[in-house]
């Protein structure tokens, strides 16, 4: 089994996550991001977070489908997969992408059997690829919020932010599980660092204030 690790005694548990319709496709992030309290468009329990999560009334009994693009039917993104010689895809979704800069980009997220890849929706371009086996670990809050970061000490970081976020989790931890007998550790803590490149490391700090909720993304 997957190793779920918790920092709790670092900071307070709050109940409180963004929906992403408040979050514009690209936009500064700046010193700090405020995004309001949704009970929409809420992801489900999963054996992951064993009880490490604050969460969502309506985050219990929700099927999974896996791919929500089909994927199929897109031919640039078969070619992708094509190229690479992957066939089967478990997970396909667009979420936010945080870029170095403070950006947000969209993004398309595919999970296959043996890696991950990040496609630009507008040109179709694969961004990039990350094999399963260089992931070493996710980072999640203890909080019921979107974020979530894939740290990959081999190359860079990526921080990204979706509303099936458990099932992306579940996922690569499952499919790790399966092609290998490397456990994916996923840390909890309501604050974590991660490699935005090569040379600039960020910290995600999660807050509640009234109204919302206050995530910040600070340089280190």
């Amino acid at each position: 089994m997957s190793r779920f690790l918790s920092n709790r005694g670092e900071t307070q548990p709050q109940k409180i996550h963004f929906d992403d319709d408040t979050i514009p496709d690209d936009g500064e992030v700046g010193g700090n991001l405020k995004l309001r309290l949704s009970d929409s468009n809420v992801t489900e329990d999963q054996e992951p977070f064993m009880g490490f999560k604050v969460r969502r009334k309506a985050s219990i009994h929700r099927d999974y489908l896996g791919d929500y693009l089909d994927v199929p039917s897109r031919p640039y993104l078969m070619k992708i997969l094509e190229k690479q010689g992957d066939k089967k895809v478990l997970f396909a979704d667009k979420v936010l992408k945080f870029t170095g800069s403070g950006k947000m980009k969209q993004r398309i997220l595919l999970i296959t059997d043996f890696a991950v890849y990040i496609v630009d929706p507008d040109c179709g371009a694969l961004k990039r690829r990350i094999a399963l086996a260089a992931v070493e670990k996710l980072c999640l809050s203890e909080l019921s919020d979107n974020f979530f970061a894939i740290i990959v000490p081999t190359e860079y970081d990526l921080l990204m932010a979706s509303t099936r976020k458990t099932e992306i989790v579940t996922t690569l931890v499952e499919a790790t599980k399966s092609q290998s007998d490397y456990e994916l550790d996923v840390l909890f803590s309501n604050r974590f660092e991660y490699n935005a490149s090569s040379v600039l490391v960020k910290e995600v700090q999660f807050e509640e204030v009234e109204g919302g909720v206050k995530t910040r993304i600070l340089r280190k």
